[in-house]
């Protein structure tokens, strides 16, 4: 029972401390109302109440429209009703004459609207926003995320010497008309660990640490962000969200689930971003490497390598499938990713019939379906088997030659054949048109490939296929390119975008909190070539970042989701980072970059419950050696079957494009972090290397915690840790010590004292354990 209370205890205190920033629902209702304001907009007030409650019924999607109405059209809304020619759904300026009005403030029920079955309701804020909007002339915008950005002049704030950066006007700005202040800058050994978290997914070492304490100049922090700019764990940690974007996996997917090695092009990733590719020629080359002219032929090899960013969709293998029909779901799969990554838009939501709220038709979805629809692939090629299956056609082999010369970024560790699926279009192009219902045997009109213009329109002169569509994606007029990266940043940095809805800018979308600053943002960013490390940069080093993550009960209930940043948000790392916080700090970490991914310790059984019996992944096989500790990022990802720790964790299983990870707190967390077997032989590890130094263990404590935790222990910290030593040290025998041992490969010192080493691997497991180890403050 006393381990009950304790794992109930941890979950406890664990879901309440990092869900501070996550329990708005409690708190906001104690916020009061938003005024109306003075000067009614239709896009930040009223577009977002329509998209709501009515475009289901009176939107973009004409098969679903009630009584020919389309609110979200200012041609069609200002003419008279098709039901009833005298009346007018908008009256500028009449809100007495507008039966849009009069509908949604009458309480009568059999014309109130949205109507009673739809279980939708304004309320009387969003009533009187109408009203006033209508009073003001009912004056229509287009939709904010379609309208290419122009860059804001700088705000007047009146702390003027808060500020690091511009960034910090903006957000500055908002938090005066709040009244709210920034929190101060946060203690040296809080910012180095979360930078060093952010920037290289790795805690600070105890090097680093001292350095940068004992560092006084105004420089220091500076320094140090350079310092793990230029470190190669740089490009692992951003890799990691850009796999998640990019779908990529260790398997195909679907039942049977057969192996494939597309790692290559995941080593290309980080590659790229540690010599800092624009972004422009990092995307162009994965969509369209193999169309873009090069006279060098290493380049021209590593543009094709790139192009497996959109061959890493679910393939199947099974056999009577009907090869149209996957084939087809192959070529939605990269339209969606398309959409949702680089637009922030739910092309998908179209395949089947005109989209319900965005103003994308269905001949439109089709018409960026065409850009995909030409490569050289079937439905499927060949069933689960050896080697020659790893890959699917269009392929390319990486040889040993290529690593030596061309290739030399790619950790190619044996001579045997290695083969990546890549893009390769066909020679003459596959007729595309719209398919009824979104079925793959259900073809209608015919289309050609362009984009749809509400967007940007699709220029003459550009070439139609996939090196256009990227001509097209980086077009300085495009409003929603830079705006979605800069967005899908910040969020890595600050723990949600200012579009809170990452892969959404459409109507359905969250608005931004802070428009001025995306626009500003998304515009320098392309002003300044596409500059990722740059933008990463301008990030970290502003005030805003800065702050301490200390939430006073007055911020709480101003602002309980932190919309304003006038403090640091707090949450747990992800799940990969999990992993290498802890092999890290334990000096188990292999620092190896890139490479076949492996299979750490896992549960037995789990493969073996979900598999048809074929292939090299139906059964789980542990890798030995430093295989065991490499990076979270190179676990191998079996999508049927996903690492059960990372899942746990809320790891993505690579399914389908993913821009924002779910963040969930269950007791399953702590038992991993109690009983995983990683997490135990890390703790003796380090135990067994502090037990080797010639000093008192309060000192090993002390080194233990700052090389986990990343700052000094507080006396009562150590009190409670020394204490805990001493109280196992009497309880365990030699009998008991072997038994808590004997977890992991790694092996024993023989020189050790077993006994010792078992009561200080509790202490050290019990650092492991605390909240604030997997946390980002």
């Amino acid at each position: 029972m006393k381990g009950i209370h304790v794992l109930l205890s941890y979950s406890l205190v664990m879901g309440l401390a990092m869900g501070l920033d996550s329990c708005s629902s409690s708190h906001a209702s104690q916020v009061p109302e938003e005024p109306i304001p003075e000067l009614v907009s239709y896009n930040f007030d009223i577009r977002p109440i329509l998209s709501d409650k009515c475009s289901a019924c009176h939107g973009p999607d004409a098969n679903k429209r009630e009584a020919g109405l389309r609110l979200d059209d200012s041609v069609s809304v200002f003419k008279a009703l098709k039901e009833h020619p005298n009346a007018y759904a908008l009256v500028p300026g009449k809100p007495e004459l507008s039966e849009v009005f009069l509908r949604i403030s009458t309480e009568d029920t059999t014309k109130m609207m949205p109507p009673k079955a739809s279980h939708l309701k304004l309320s009387a804020r969003e009533i009187d926003l109408i009203e006033k909007w209508i009073k003001q002339g009912a004056k229509y915008e287009k939709h904010w995320a379609f309208v290419a950005p122009k860059k804001p002049a700088l705000p007047e704030v009146d702390q003027k010497d808060w500020v690091k950066n511009e960034i910090d006007y903006f957000v500055l700005q908002k938090m005066e008309q709040k009244d709210l202040s920034p929190n101060e800058e946060a203690d040296k050994e809080r910012l180095l660990k979360r930078v060093a978290l952010d920037l290289n997914g790795l805690p600070p070492s105890l090097n680093q640490m001292d350095r940068f304490l004992a560092d006084k100049s105004p420089k220091a922090y500076e320094k140090m962000v350079d310092e793990l700019l230029r470190n190669p764990s740089y490009g692992e940690k951003m890799a990691v969200y850009w796999l998640d974007l990019a779908r990529y996996a260790d398997s195909h997917g679907y039942q049977d689930d057969g192996y494939r090695t597309q790692w290559p092009w995941r080593d290309w990733v980080i590659h790229a971003l540690n010599k800092n590719m624009p972004y422009s020629q990092f995307v162009t080359w994965q969509l369209a490497g193999d169309l873009v002219p090069t006279s060098n032929p290493a380049q021209a090899k590593e543009q094709l390598l790139a192009t497996g960013f959109n061959r890493n969709h679910k393939i199947t293998e099974e056999g009577g499938v009907i090869q149209e029909e996957y084939r087809v779901s192959y070529v939605a799969d990269r339209s969606d990713l398309f959409g949702k990554a680089f637009l922030g838009v739910t092309m998908e939501c179209a395949r089947c019939h005109d989209h319900k709220y965005d103003p994308i038709t269905q001949k439109d979805y089709y018409q960026t379906f065409a850009f995909f629809n030409n490569v050289k692939e079937v439905g499927i090629e060949s069933v689960i088997g050896g080697p020659e299956t790893y890959a699917k056609k269009p392929l390319m082999e990486i040889s040993n030659d290529d690593v030596k010369g061309i290739l030399k970024f790619i950790n190619k560790q044996d001579t045997s054949r290695l083969i990546v699926s890549v893009m390769s279009d066909l020679d003459t192009a596959r007729v595309s048109t719209i398919l009824k219902r979104g079925n793959y045997d259900a073809p209608g009109d015919v289309v050609q490939a362009a984009m749809p213009s509400v967007i940007l329109p699709f220029a003459k002169n550009l070439p139609k296929n996939r090196l256009g569509l990227t001509k097209w994606l980086f077009d300085q007029k495009n409003p929603l390119t830079s705006r979605v990266f800069v967005n899908q940043m910040w969020q890595e940095f600050f723990g949600k975008g200012i579009v809170k809805t990452a892969g959404d800018f459409g109507m359905q979308g969250e608005l931004p909190t802070n428009p001025a600053l995306l626009d500003w943002l998304a515009v320098d960013f392309m002003e300044h070539g596409w500059n990722i490390k740059r933008l990463v940069k301008q990030m970290v080093m502003s005030a805003t970042y800065r702050q301490s993550a200390k939430m006073s009960p007055e911020k709480l209930a101003k602002d309980p989701e932190n919309t304003y940043l006038s403090r640091s948000s707090r949450s747990r790392i992800n799940a990969e980072f999990v992993r290498d916080v802890v092999l890290s700090s334990s000096g188990l970490l292999v620092p190896m970059i890139g490479g076949p991914s492996v299979k750490p310790y896992q549960p037995p059984g789990l493969w073996e419950g979900a598999t048809s019996g074929r292939g090299l992944l139906s059964m789980y096989v542990q890798d030995h050696g430093a295989s065991l500790y490499r990076r979270g990022m190179y676990t191998l990802i079996k999508r049927t079957v996903p690492p059960p720790t990372m899942s746990i964790f809320d790891a993505s299983n690579r399914d389908v494009c993913e821009v924002r990870r779910l963040k969930t707190n269950t007791p399953l967390q702590a038992l991993i972090m109690m009983n995983d077997p990683t997490v135990l032989e890390a703790s003796r590890v380090l135990a067994a290397k502090l037990l080797q130094e010639n000093n008192q263990v309060s000192d090993k404590i002390n080194k233990a915690f700052r090389m986990i935790v990343c700052r000094k222990p507080s006396e009562k910290e150590m009190s409670i840790l020394t204490t805990y030593y001493q109280k196992e040290l009497k309880k365990i025998n030699l009998k008991q010590a072997n038994k808590l041992l004997a977890v992991g490969e790694y092996p024993i010192p023989n020189q050790v004292d077993r006994q010792l080493l078992a009561v200080l691997m509790r202490v050290v497991n019990t650092i492991y354990n605390l909240e604030e180890t997997i946390t980002r403050t």
